[in-house]
């Protein structure tokens, strides 16, 4: 006769494009009697943060709320923010509509993600915009809405969401004035033909580029360079991302950006019942080089940590996925596009696919996306596995 256990409790906390695949691939690979997975996020609906520039111009995104991508599934979705977390005493405070109260777990998947990074510079809080995340590319899109014809735009930040967030509002608002304030060249880091293309595009929207120039501060009416100031009625702060605190505030160990320090199963190297996934993980990658900040490296550790915990959970062989990089998926637009094909270590290649095929290329990378936090095993068939009694509440051996 079986052995009965408890359930062993799961809880996932942030529903990102990891966090939301690791929580549903893990009710499809273990049995709902032995384990209870809870996912904790500040909002009912999933955010698709890589359409956050098309939020902002006032395009209208598809509603997807989490009791319909999880129904049937056993996910529990616990609406509230995370405000503390216990590494030692295994809860998690969630403060909700109804104040705050710990959760409990045995095992924590922690996918809080990361937010835009201001660097520190002066007035950047007070009077810069920014776009990672809904309610941010909301206040932006409200802000836009009532700009008159000529206002100048400028966007600070030569990387992807740089260049993504100037182009579309270019193609949709060619009344206003859009420059882009990037601290290196613009594109340098593609090949030439990418770059070629890049500059290109921006010709044609008539938007004007500051290259090789740093914002020191940030103004109501304008921002201040290396080389001046430059006129700005809105400023659009795109200078990259950083993780959330919370990691730091506990007894976890942290790396120098306070991403969690993991192995190669995502699992905490100083607490074994929590793992990191997404943008809160600092992961190796190809080239011993620490995993860049997006969705592309970032699902495959959540397919990691949730195949990893399944797995030690049901005491089978524990899987091996590898990230690595294929391609630079950018959209100049709704007409246009750039594919830079990289090295396994996010290096250009020559290879780079332009035009309205890279942008048709770049939307179903965008839907298919979406549909893999739906569909986390890819539509692979899958098989349930019991939980073994020795493992369901007093964790897991170091394996």
């Amino acid at each position: 006769m079986r052995q009965t256990i408890q359930q062993h409790r799961v809880v996932v906390i942030g529903a990102g494009y990891t966090g939301a695949t690791a929580a549903g691939r893990l009710a499809r690979r273990l049995r709902g009697e032995d384990v209870s997975i809870t996912l904790v996020n500040a909002e009912a609906d999933f955010v698709e943060r890589v359409r956050m520039h098309q939020l902002a111009v006032g395009q209208p995104l598809r509603p997807r709320p989490f009791d319909e991508m999880f129904a049937g599934t056993g996910v529990e979705l616990r609406l509230g923010r995370v405000t503390g977390i216990d590494v030692d005493r295994r809860t998690v405070t969630v403060t909700g509509a109804d104040g705050a109260s710990d959760l409990e777990y045995d095992t924590l998947v922690y996918a809080l993600g990361s937010a835009w990074n201001t660097q520190g510079v002066p007035g950047t809080t007070e009077h810069a915009h920014e776009i990672a995340g809904r309610d941010g590319a909301l206040r932006l899109r409200d802000r836009l809405a009532a700009l008159a014809p000529g206002s100048p735009v400028t966007v600070v930040g030569g990387g992807l969401t740089g260049v993504e967030a100037a182009t579309e509002l270019a193609e949709t608002r060619p009344d206003l004035d859009v420059s882009l304030i990037a601290r290196a060249g613009l594109g340098d880091w593609l090949s030439p033909k990418g770059a070629r293309h890049l500059r290109k595009v921006f010709t044609t929207l008539r938007i004007t580029t500051h290259e090789h120039t740093t914002v020191t501060a940030v103004h109501a009416d304008r921002v201040t360079t290396t080389g001046g100031d430059i006129p700005a009625a809105v400023t659009i702060w795109t200078t990259g991302f950083a993780v959330h605190p919370i990691a730091r505030a506990t007894t976890l160990e942290t790396g120098d950006t306070g991403q969690i320090t993991v192995d190669a199963t995502m699992r905490s190297l100083s607490h074994p019942d929590v793992y990191a996934i997404g943008d809160a993980a600092l992961v190796t990658g190809p080239g011993d080089k620490p995993l860049r900040m997006s969705c592309a490296s970032g699902v495959p550790t959540a397919w990691q940590a949730a195949d990893a915990i399944a797995a030690r959970l049901t005491g089978n062989k524990l899987p091996t996925i590898s990230a690595r990089y294929f391609n630079q998926c950018i959209s100049l637009g709704r007409k246009e596009g750039l594919i830079q094909y990289v090295t396994a270590d996010d290096r250009a290649v020559n290879a780079a696919l332009t035009g309205r095929p890279a942008a048709l290329y770049k939307e179903l990378v965008c839907k298919g996306a979406a549909w893999g936090v739906a569909n986390p095993t890819i539509g692979l068939p899958v098989r349930r596995r019991r939980v073994t009694a020795e493992r369901a509440r007093v964790g897991v051996p170091a394996a």
